[in-house]
């Protein structure tokens, strides 16, 4: 099994800019504001979900599942 390309600790704007295919994941999760949001460009993915009152794993999972399925 391969190490998760996106952890907790990854940088949404990051996420974003890298791996557009995690788009429709962050939209679920956090709505469309992530992509204009400042803020985006320096807090991680356990912050935004804290603030979103979410599991960062559960978001953390999908994401990578995302990448994994564009690469396919």
């Amino acid at each position: 099994m391969s190490k998760p390309t996106i952890t907790k600790k990854s940088s949404l704007g990051d996420v974003i800019k890298n791996y557009p295919e995690t788009e429709t994941v962050f939209k679920k999760y956090f709505g469309s504001g992530c992509f204009t949001c400042p803020g985006s460009k320096m807090e991680d993915i356990a912050f935004g979900a804290m603030m979103h009152n979410m599991d960062p794993e559960t978001i953390v999972k999908e994401l990578n599942d995302a990448v994994e399925k564009a690469k396919k």
